[in-house]
């Protein structure tokens, strides 16, 4: 009988290809189960391995040999995959964004605190190479004190995009600045700590995907007065990642994530006012190794018994800004974070 802690996946889409490499690869855990309302989906996840399938997550849920979920269904189902799996004593990793709403996610939050298990969220950039050597140069100061940030994210919209889940309302919590932005957002929270002001403006001018957004643009500030902004687009036709953190001393900048988004680079700079410009220039070339990242993150903290990096609570605060951001753009006020 195998040693090895078993793994149930739910959703058998594009990212259960993208997360199931690092489970393959792990000598700890296998993948013991594949879950998805299309069978064939599931079958085909699970080709090449012992792993068994279903089209009814709660199997996943009701099996005692299952130790982790990984939640790859559409954001409406997140919070009752995940609450159910967490109260069944299972840990999760649960993709981005958390949940359909703030509500849910708070509710999901709870759950792992109550059941003593790991909640992840799905935010694999914390883990891109040059945005994880950006983090630890900012830890140690390079830069100084934080001045402001500002970040782009975009890809071009689709044919068919208006058929997908993801222009759809009743399953989507929001347009681009949720499903691409939240990852902004949570790397300007990592960095520069809880935002207390939102506001925002969203946009769309090009696909018909209303009440939905093709443009969303958000600012937030923390309780220090540090203003970062977040674009995230649908209409930004060569596909475009960028970070950028600058400081009292310098400043850091993450360009591209690799394949159709360009090298991915991190610029850094050390500000001086009598000298030239100058900046050293780190190209991280290779295959995507966030996920692979990503999990082993996932297994430290079931390990560890510890919250991880880009916990279900980071994931919670995340949506908390996008969604204040939505609110400031119906009202036209700034809106204060959890008040």
């Amino acid at each position: 009988m195998s040693s090895k802690r078993k793994v149930a996946i739910i959703g058998a889409g594009l990212q259960a290809g993208r997360r199931l490499p690092p489970i393959v690869e792990d000598a700890n855990y296998e993948l013991a189960l594949v879950v998805d309302r299309q069978l064939e989906r599931a079958e085909r996840l699970a080709k090449g391995s012992r792993a068994d399938v279903d089209t009814d997550w709660r199997s996943a849920t009701r099996r005692a040999d299952i130790d982790a979920l990984l939640v790859l269904t559409y954001p409406d189902s997140h919070a009752e995959i995940s609450i159910a799996a967490l109260e069944a004593g299972k840990d999760v990793l649960c993709e981005k964004p958390l949940c359909f709403s703030v509500e849910e996610g708070r509710a999901m939050t709870q759950a792992a605190k109550d059941a003593g298990r790991v909640l992840k969220c799905g935010f694999n950039h914390r883990h891109h190479p040059a945005v994880a050597h950006a983090r630890r140069l900012f830890e140690q100061g390079a830069i100084g004190r934080p001045a402001f940030g500002r970040g782009r994210y975009g890809i071009a919209g689709r044919k068919g995009i208006t058929q997908e889940w993801r222009s759809d309302p009743k399953i989507a919590p929001g347009g681009q600045l949720m499903e691409q932005g939240v990852h902004l957002v949570d790397l300007f929270r990592w960095f520069l700590g809880d935002m207390t002001h939102v506001t925002g403006m969203m946009s769309t001018t090009m696909w018909p995907i209303e009440p939905l957004e093709d443009n969303g643009f958000l600012l937030m500030k923390n309780a220090a007065g540090v203003v970062a902004s977040v674009h995230a687009s649908l209409t930004q036709w060569i596909n475009l990642f960028d970070f950028e953190i600058y400081g009292e001393k310098g400043s850091l900048r993450v360009e591209g994530l690799g394949a159709s988004y360009g090298v991915e680079k991190l610029v850094f700079s050390q500000h001086d006012p009598s000298g030239p410009f100058a900046y050293q220039t780190t190209e991280y070339r290779g295959g995507d190794v966030s996920w692979k990242a990503e999990w082993a993150e996932f297994v430290r903290a079931i390990a560890e018994r510890s919250e991880p990096i880009g916990s279900g609570t980071d994931g919670l605060r995340a949506m908390e800004i996008v969604t204040a951001a939505y609110a400031a753009s119906r009202s036209g006020q700034t809106v204060v974070v959890g008040a």
